[in-house]
């Protein structure tokens, strides 16, 4: 793998693995909606390699992408895996046949989850694998014991190394750690949606990353006059500016922005090394009110 410095440098997950902050999300490897096959292959094998190029080591990925689409093209194009690189994945949900992300939370789901990602990525055993219990954009209540026990056992069978949680809240997290380990946090957050901001400042404390996702707002872009002011003035693009905040707001945040266009991840690379003044960030913070 290419010895690149990305923006950000790197970060040790809690008795786990060194992750570049600056990762990459396999989603939009997938066609229209996450779903069925890309229109370019060969195009999703490119952006893969070219993310490893420049030395991207954290790479995010689920089989119910596609489903499984996303996980093919990653062993298409990386099998064997380099040295140094590490693929996260996620359980809890599926895709039924007109694309909709039912919950998958039973005992069998969640095995079978974890076997369909090891076959289809090649894998003898998965590096983390984060718990999804929630929304699409926020925590839903009720406790995550029963699932995540079921991946507890998987990780002492030897199929899972590390494990996360994904769209939850601070109770449902030390619920999850009264069980096993975590080592990721996986949640909607971005300059514009920031209610995680205690729960950040806590992993951080912890030695546990915090991967926020949809840093443009996701299905529902966000809309700010003052991140595209701020962009505006510095010569960039409201993207790079969001990137560049997030690394920017805790040395524990971990971004993977995703893209099916090589340019796009060379722009976003780019992008989140910006280093933002203290007057810019001031303008920033104050988006969330």
């Amino acid at each position: 793998m290419a010895s690149t410095a990305l923006p950000g440098g790197t970060f040790t997950l809690a008795g786990g693995p060194t992750l570049t902050r600056m990762g990459y999300g396999a989603m939009q490897l997938a066609g229209p909606h996450v779903f069925g096959p890309p229109a370019d292959r060969e195009g999703a094998v490119a952006v893969l390699r070219a993310a490893v190029e420049l030395g991207i080591t954290h790479i995010d990925t689920s089989d119910f992408y596609g489903p499984y689409v996303t996980n093919e093209i990653i062993k298409e194009a990386l099998h064997p895996y380099p040295a140094g690189l590490h693929l996260v994945t996620k359980v809890g949900s599926l895709r039924d046949a007109e694309g909709n992300w039912p919950k998958a939370l039973s005992r069998d789901e969640l095995r079978k989850a974890v076997d369909d990602n090891l076959e289809h990525l090649g894998l003898d055993a998965l590096e983390v694998v984060n718990l999804r219990v929630g929304g699409f954009d926020a925590p839903a209540p009720g406790s995550l014991a029963e699932p995540f026990t079921v991946l507890a056992e998987l990780q002492q069978e030897g199929l899972i190394r590390h494990l996360g949680v994904s769209t939850v809240d601070a109770a449902q997290l030390a619920e999850a750690q009264s069980i096993a380990p975590v080592v990721t946090v996986q949640n909607f957050y971005n300059i514009a949606n920031r209610a995680d901001d205690a729960l950040i400042d806590s992993l951080a404390a912890q030695g546990i990353a915090y991967v926020p996702y949809f840093p443009l707002g996701g299905f529902t872009p966000l809309q700010s006059d003052t991140l595209s002011h701020v962009a505006e003035q510095l010569s960039t693009t409201p993207m790079a500016v969001a990137l560049a905040w997030l690394l920017q707001r805790s040395p524990n945040i971990l971004l993977i922005p995703g893209t099916s266009s090589v340019a796009h991840l060379r722009e976003n690379v780019a992008g989140a090394a910006l280093e933002l003044a203290p007057d810019a960030l001031e303008k920033l913070n104050a988006i969330a009110g």
